[in-house]
């Protein structure tokens, strides 16, 4: 066999082998939205679950999971954004640094339920937090913090040493380099990887169940106390997400219409994550275009 016949079955190869994935990834897409969309309703995405009545929905349940969502997200963002900077644009090779990034590698493969066992014994037993949208914040924190560090990070590092030794030529110090240069440059893909981020976050499970519980009381959307417990903004009450949701009714069985219920479910959670990859790109140019007026 040639040089040139080789290249072309490798090639013929590796093109079978990314639609192969491919058609996997659609054919899984396709059966949970085929069997989920005929159930979908405004009543089924505003009403509450109903254990043992058919024709309950998911409403409770799918602002829970918003609302942890951006909760987590307000607590790691600053804290990731800050960490990557240090680590790109002021850390030095050392021994801290090395044991802080070999930190974030084994954060980042860390299971989502030993987060949630750890959640659990040290935000829910040990301060006493209990099962809450608090706990499940800061443990979905926990597991998303390295990951967002690590992305924050890489798009930082693709901004060229040129621009900073512009900004240096320019007068400005570091910090205004960073600040008015490379944070503007890299919105595109810290966005990117924020948005894409949110979505995992908004499928996790494992780490909910241990931290904000399992059951979602009713709640008063006229009471907009965050301190009453009613409150759909009380971070002190357990919140049952949408993915624990799932995984609940399908484990208990309870459910009359449990088919439709968890179908219908699924592909809200789909349909939800796919927005989020699909708006990550589009969001990052649109903020780059603002920051640097072009």
């Amino acid at each position: 066999m040639n040089a040139k016949t080789a290249d072309k079955v490798a090639t013929g190869v590796i093109y079978t082998i990314a639609a192969s994935v491919a058609l996997v990834l659609v054919a899984m897409l396709a059966f949970i939205l085929v069997r989920g969309l005929p159930h979908l309703s405004w009543h089924f995405l505003t009403a509450p679950a109903r254990s043992f009545e058919a024709g309950g929905g998911i409403g409770v349940q799918l602002f829970n999971s918003f609302y942890l969502l951006i909760l987590a997200m307000l607590i790691s963002f600053p804290i990731a954004l800050g960490a990557a900077i240090y680590l790109n644009e002021y850390a030095k090779p050392s021994l801290f640094i090395t044991i802080v990034r070999t930190a974030i590698e084994v954060m980042s493969s860390l299971p989502s339920v030993v987060v949630g066992l750890f959640g659990f014994l040290i935000f829910v037993v040990k301060f006493h937090l209990g099962f809450s949208i608090l706990s499940g914040a800061i443990a979905l924190t926990i597991f998303n913090l390295p990951i967002l560090t690590r992305s924050i990070e890489t798009s930082l590092s693709q901004i060229p040493n040129l621009q900073r030794e512009a900004g240096a030529a320019l007068g400005l110090s570091r910090f205004e380099t960073v600040l008015h240069i490379i944070l503007p440059a890299s919105v595109p893909s810290i966005v990117t990887g924020v948005v894409i981020s949110a979505g995992r976050v908004f499928g996790e499970a494992a780490a909910l169940i241990y931290t904000a519980g399992q059951s979602a009381p009713s709640l008063d959307f006229t009471d907009w106390n965050p301190f009453n417990m009613a409150s759909p903004l009380s971070p002190f009450r357990p919140a049952e997400t949408l993915a624990v949701h799932i995984w609940k009714i399908n484990s208990e069985g309870i459910m009359p219409d449990l088919s439709a219920v968890s179908a219908g479910a699924s592909a809200v959670l789909i349909i939800v994550v796919l927005l989020f990859n699909f708006s990550a790109r589009r969001l990052g140019t649109l903020l780059y275009k603002k920051l640097t007026n072009s």
